[in-house]
Parts: C-alpha cells; sequence; structure tokens
C-alpha cells in the first residue's frame, strides 16, 4: 500500500516524464503543443488526460452551460462520426449524457486502454504510448474540423 506522499511523488513523476516525451511532438499544422493541456481554443471542448488503478482515459468532453448547444455540438460530432473513428486507430466511446463528479452534465467521446495502473511504474511507459498515439491522431482529426465546432459554440 502507498502512502499518499509516495501517490503524489508517482503521479508527478509520470506526467513530468509525459511532457517530456512528448516534446518531440509537433500539431499536425506544424506548431509546438503544450499536450497535456491540449488548446481546443474554446472555453467548452476539453480534451482531458485520465489515469486510475484500471485503466487510462483520452476524453473529449463537450460542456457548454446550455444543454441545448451541448447536443448540437454533440449531433455535429456524431455526423463526423466516420471521420474521427477512421483517423483514431482505438475503439471510440460516446457518452451524450455523462455525469460528472460535480453533478454537471456533459457529453463524452473517449478512448480507453485496460490493464494499466498509474501506481505500476512498469505501465508508463503503455500509457505514454496510447496517450501519444491518441493525442497525435485526434490532433489530425480537430485540426481539421475545429472550426465547424467552434462555430456551433460561440
Amino acid at each position: 500500500m502507498l502512502t499518499k506522499e509516495e501517490k503524489r511523488n508517482i503521479n508527478i513523476q509520470f506526467w513530468d516524464g509525459f511532457q517530456k516525451y512528448m516534446r518531440k511532438f509537433r500539431s499536425s499544422n506544424g506548431r509546438r503543443m503544450n499536450w497535456i493541456n491540449y488548446p481546443t481554443d474554446t472555453k467548452f471542448l476539453y480534451l482531458r488526460l485520465e489515469i486510475d488503478k484500471n485503466s487510462a482515459r483520452m476524453c473529449f468532453d463537450i460542456q457548454p452551460k446550455d444543454q441545448g448547444v451541448k447536443a448540437i455540438v454533440y449531433e455535429q460530432c456524431q455526423e463526423l462520426k466516420v471521420v474521427l473513428e477512421s483517423e483514431m486507430k482505438w475503439e471510440t466511446n460516446w457518452i451524450e449524457h455523462f455525469e460528472t463528479q460535480d453533478g454537471r452534465s456533459i457529453a463524452r467521446i473517449y478512448w480507453e486502454m485496460q490493464g494499466v495502473n498509474l501506481y505500476q511504474p512498469e505501465t508508463h511507459e503503455r500509457i505514454k504510448t496510447f496517450f501519444a498515439d491518441r493525442l497525435r491522431e485526434f490532433d489530425i482529426f480537430y485540426q481539421e474540423y475545429k472550426e465547424i465546432l467552434i462555430t456551433l459554440i460561440n
């Protein structure tokens, strides 16, 4: 059993290592990218990287305050589903009504790898590779279609 301090140190070590690992990759538009804080160019679309004791997930969260706008953006993503899923090399999961820990209803599209654990350092390379591949694949899609999604929100 790890102490709170040991868990904290592993968490910091992983994310610092991942940030360094991703420095060698540029966005599909050629720009340097802060991959951990992926710039969606709007405050209602978020790309989140999550790891727990069982899995790692990359989530594309649609969370405007207006539920009608959320529905429209999610519907547009569904219309782009074939394009998105052909770009991503991993199974895509779609949840139109996902409830966050703080009780908000958002739409979530995510990619998940089972059988990895943040607190088992021997799985860190697999997690980094999973995140790096999914981020770069998503970036190709997002750079091509972001104007459509952003226009719906703003």
